[in-house]
């Protein structure tokens, strides 16, 4: 549920593939900068993406994983401690669940609701960088882990846009989260990777290290600030510029013909214009180089680039924009690739684009461990109590 587009998309699990059986697009109304701002335009928005992709997998459901994003989301990361009863017993599965539990039990303001507590790793005893603990022996058991909250409020109008498209909650999950589910690979996280998703409204990004999340965040700019620029710079409206940044944009001025002309379309009565190529990229080359410069500042702040030996991964729709990888490796001083939906089947010539980064992360994001179930089960059953409880303030008002 993005700020220019709503997409749904179906697939069926083959084995160990999933394969893309449905795929449903619809501009986006109701929401703005990844938060709704109209739950019944937005319920709209949902409902005809969601029946576009079901009529072309023939197949109808009743629940959607959803992705969160906005400049509401924050993130920290915390530690919790446990004790094992008995040093003489292996490790479980439900110590490990009462370990996690343990990082996420701060205090937290009323309204502010935990989205993930995600493991960065375990330390047993006094043996650190340890991935899975079950089956080991100790005394002590610690978890290193990332905890990513988000706006109770906006997490309840997406559960009532949810509820006005006639739709349930899977999982409510972090966009980068999903993102690098679909374009990262194992080895990347391992050795430690930056994920930029750049949206429509906001920009998220996400830091991976030794397979866990070091820091993830949300910054208010993204392609729909590109496009404002490009209409107010060439005096055009917003669908033109819309339309001459995706077929004749660049995000670096050295790249384009400086004898290259393109159309501009006047507004209202006025005639179509020609300008240079060179001062369409003059337009855009800032505000691009703008966005990675905050994020790089930040990781330089926050001392990451020494962590990130895969380098960058861009993502996003916005991330196709000519120009955009090499303008980043000169802004991060890191080899930098732009990120395409992997591991799925079936309708892959429509989903390998960065766009739908997102959308097949979601239709990936399952975690396979126990412990992952186990942990998610209190969050969805604050789910069903609050919107049972909204539910019944409905009826009664009604």
């Amino acid at each position: 549920m993005g700020t220019t587009k709503v997409s749904a998309i179906l697939g069926e699990r083959r084995d160990d593939r999933i394969r893309v059986i449905g795929i449903g697009n619809t501009s986006s109304e109701g929401l703005k900068q990844g938060v709704v701002v109209d739950i019944d335009r937005a319920a709209g928005s949902v409902r005809k993406a969601v029946l576009e992709a079901e009529r072309m997998a023939g197949v109808a459901l009743k629940r959607y994983n959803i992705g969160v994003a906005g400049e509401h989301i924050r993130s920290m990361n915390s530690r919790g401690v446990v004790g094992i009863p008995s040093p003489d017993h292996e490790i479980t599965r439900e110590d490990v669940v009462r370990t996690l539990n343990a990082g996420r039990s701060f205090a937290l303001p009323s309204d502010r609701e935990i989205l993930h507590t995600l493991p960065q790793q375990y330390i047993v005893d006094n043996q650190a960088g340890i991935q899975e603990p079950c089956g080991m022996y100790g005394s002590r058991l610690e978890a290193r882990v990332h905890v990513v909250t988000a706006s109770r409020h906006a997490l309840d109008n997406i559960a009532k846009t949810l509820d006005n498209a006639r739709l349930e909650i899977g999982e409510l999950v972090l966009e980068p989260l999903a993102s690098s589910q679909a374009v990262l690979t194992t080895d990347e996280r391992e050795i430690g990777v930056m994920l930029i998703d750049v949206g429509g409204g906001t920009t998220d990004v996400m830091v991976y290290s030794d397979n866990g999340v070091l820091a993830s965040g949300v910054i208010g700019i993204g392609g729909n600030n590109i496009t404002s620029d490009v209409a107010y710079g060439l005096r055009t409206a917003m669908k033109s510029a819309e339309v001459i940044k995706i077929e004749h944009g660049c995000a670096l001025s050295a790249m384009v013909d400086g004898g290259e002309k393109i159309e501009v379309p006047g507004i209202g009565f006025r005639e179509t214009k020609q300008v240079g190529k060179q001062l369409l990229s003059a337009i855009i080359e800032p505000r691009v180089k703008e966005l990675f410069s905050l994020i790089n500042d930040q990781i330089n702040k926050n001392d990451f680039k020494r962590v990130l030996g895969a380098g960058v991964v861009v993502t996003g729709g916005s991330s196709m924009l000519s120009g955009t990888r090499e303008l980043a490796e000169q802004v991060f001083d890191l080899p930098v690739r732009v990120g395409t939906p992997m591991a799925v089947e079936g309708l892959t010539e429509v989903v390998s684009h960065p766009m739908y980064a997102t959308g097949v992360g979601l239709l990936l994001y399952s975690d396979a461990s126990e412990v992952a179930r186990l942990q998610r089960a209190s969050s969805r059953n604050w789910w069903r109590h609050s919107f049972s409880q909204l539910r019944r303030a409905i009826a009664s008002i009604i």
